[in-house]
């Protein structure tokens, strides 16, 4: 086979004898960059997590030992002062609940950034209401219920909770748990300007 040259005809061969192979995919180069890449991911949640805490929105859900909890056991908790009658609403499953999150499936730092995130986004947006879906966990390690315990744990440490009881059957029964938020400010400014006018 030949190939034209500009000035001579040579073989082939001859023509590509100053070739160098591709690099294969695992060589220095490959590794270097993407070494390079995982560092800037790493970099880029760093940063991520330094604007939240520069915000106050530090995750300070607790990851130290928690009270396990069976996975059959209703779970419950109210702040002092909430009324019974709001309660008892609440465990009865009266309220609509205008958010649902589900943790099942999560790792354990996922779900407790899940539970932080959507309880203080969802207080910012006005939601008073919404279910957390933490599943049974019969056969979660290091112990059953795992996620429901912190979950246990988790919520009454949130100032935005008010209270949070297991729900009913319809809405997962003891897997999940009904959850209510205070009144943010723009709402507690507005009932405010309703019981002034009456």
């Amino acid at each position: 086979m030949k190939f034209k040259d500009a000035n001579t005809d040579t073989t082939f061969l001859d023509a590509m004898k100053d070739v160098t192979p591709l690099k294969d995919k695992n060589d220095k180069y490959t590794t270097r960059m993407q070494g390079q890449h995982q560092q800037t991911l790493a970099q880029q949640l760093k940063r991520e997590a330094l604007l939240k805490a520069s915000r106050g929105e530090a995750n300070y859900l607790s990851i130290e030992k928690v009270t396990p909890v069976d996975p059959l056991d209703f779970i419950g908790y109210k702040k002092e002062g909430v009324q019974d009658g709001v309660y008892k609403k609440l465990r009865l499953g009266q309220y609509a609940m205008d958010s649902t999150l589900n943790l099942q499936g999560m790792r354990f730092e996922e779900a407790r950034d899940a539970v932080f995130d959507t309880v203080t986004e969802n207080h910012k947006k006005g939601i008073r209401t919404l279910l957390i879906q933490h599943g049974l966990g019969k056969n979660t390690k290091p112990f059953p219920a795992f996620l429901k315990s912190y979950v246990n744990q988790w919520l009454p440490q949130m100032p935005e909770v008010l209270a949070f009881h297991s729900a009913l059957k319809p809405h997962g029964g003891l897997s999940a748990v009904y959850v209510l938020l205070r009144k943010n400010a723009d709402q507690k400014l507005a009932n405010r300007e309703l019981h002034r006018k009456k």
